[in-house]
């Protein structure tokens, strides 16, 4: 760990807290930060030589695993004839037709860099299409760094929002209502007084960013019925979701159609694109058709588009049904162990992705999520990372797996945790 140690404490000088994204400082959990060097496969390997099977897979970003041949290729020869033009190029209209294809409620779709411009975005244009201010969002969903939706919980959804980040002003966020993940009742109530003044209901419809927590049956459905009344736009924030449950992520596996969604992570292959997208009308409110701005130097970069096309033309049926195996594979062992170790957690899974949470019974939403006992989870991240697993390092994010993953792997994953467990 020398180099690592040595690396941290060089970037703790030159950048705010040595990291560019905050969970990378591992606070929550303690200890040094590995500085990786490589990817192969399921696998990364540290500056001082340590290899580990990867469960972050860049956030959810390699779905199959690092340095996939086909990707790799790919990004080696659009580089060759040149690696950003800010203009248009085919690779652009070809990703765009395999995003409208694989998701029916997108009839147009906006390429962007990253799932913040994202969210960001599809805000801006439904309040122009609606000529309303409002936004609710969900306590625990995050749909990136910006500013409207710095939020935290509220009293309910009644109650704006208050900033969760230093630097943003509480009048930014005034337009902003919370409410709890899964609870209907609560939606139903807020959408009956304020539904009118609402642009936006946004929401991850399987939840990732604070740690995996599904929707209650019926919770999207309610969402999809309130928002259709009132004439308020749903949007999907399926950055993690979407080509990672389904090839049209959850709303292929619900029959939900959003009015908007935003795409990101697998989407660009682990390079950096991501896209909002919806109905034509909705969409046409964007220059140069309408009066909504938004641009990017960068957005539709070749390298990112190619990485992109080269990932969703690989995905198939197939795909999705080995990566199911994979996650009910891990989830029967893993809840084995917890049983047989008498460990109080529970682990939420959905297809690929999953969350262990400790020191309690249930997480449906995010008071439910913060009563977790993130201290716990901090001693098991170290005794996998001993082991050669390397996990989050927090109790609220997701974790992944990807089809470099093996049956062996998952299995070593159960070993791990059965060792890393019995301390706790």
């Amino acid at each position: 760990m020398k180099r690592s140690e040595k690396l941290f404490a060089e970037a703790r000088r030159l950048i705010p807290g040595g990291v560019n994204s905050p969970v990378r400082a591992w606070k929550s959990v303690g200890g040094t930060p590995r500085f990786l060097s490589r990817g192969q496969g399921a696998r990364i390997t540290d500056v001082d030589g340590r290899s580990y099977v990867d469960l972050v897979c860049s956030w959810g970003s390699l779905i199959f695993g690092h340095a996939h041949p086909s990707v790799v290729r790919a990004v080696q020869d659009t580089a060759a004839r040149g690696v950003s033009f800010g203009a248009p190029t085919p690779g652009e209209v070809e990703l765009a037709r395999d995003i409208v294809g694989a998701y029916p409620s997108i009839e147009k779709v906006r390429l962007v860099s990253s799932g913040t411009e994202a969210t960001m975005s599809a805000i801006r244009v439904a309040r122009a299409f609606t000529k309303r201010p409002g936004v609710l969002k969900f306590s625990g969903c995050y749909h990136g760094h910006v500013d409207a939706l710095l939020v935290r919980a509220g009293s309910g959804g009644a109650t704006l929002g208050v900033p969760d980040s230093d630097g943003v002003p509480e009048a930014v966020t005034a337009l902003t209502r919370v409410a709890e993940f899964n609870d209907a009742t609560e939606v139903e109530a807020c959408l009956r007084s304020h539904g009118r003044e609402l642009a936006a209901v946004i929401v991850e419809p399987v939840v990732g960013n604070m740690g995996v927590v599904l929707p209650k049956p019926g919770f999207l459905e309610t969402l999809r019925k309130v928002t259709r009344r009132s004439g308020t736009l749903l949007i999907f924030d399926e950055v993690i979701t979407g080509f990672r449950l389904a090839k049209g992520g959850v709303q292929e596996l619900t029959g939900i159609a959003a009015d908007l969604t935003c795409l990101g992570k697998i989407l660009g292959g682990g390079l950096p694109v991501a896209a909002f997208g919806g109905r034509s009308d909705v969409m046409d409110k964007l220059l140069p058709l309408g009066g909504v701005y938004q641009a990017g130097t960068l957005s539709g970069n070749p390298l990112a588009v190619a990485a992109g096309l080269a990932t969703l033309r690989e995905l198939g049926p197939k795909s999705y049904a080995r990566l199911e195996m994979l996650g009910s594979r891990l989830q029967e062992k893993l809840r084995r162990v917890l049983r047989d170790r008498r460990v109080p957690a529970v682990l939420n899974r959905a297809g690929s992705m999953f969350t262990l949470f400790f020191g309690v019974e249930r997480v449906g939403n995010f008071s439910e999520t913060r009563a977790a006992d993130a201290k716990a989870y901090a001693r098991f991240f170290h005794g996998m990372l001993e082991r050669g697993f390397y996990l989050p390092p927090s109790q609220f994010e997701a974790a992944f797996l990807s089809l470099a993953h093996s049956e062996a792997d998952v299995d070593g994953i159960a070993e791990a945790a059965t060792e890393a467990l019995a301390p706790l």
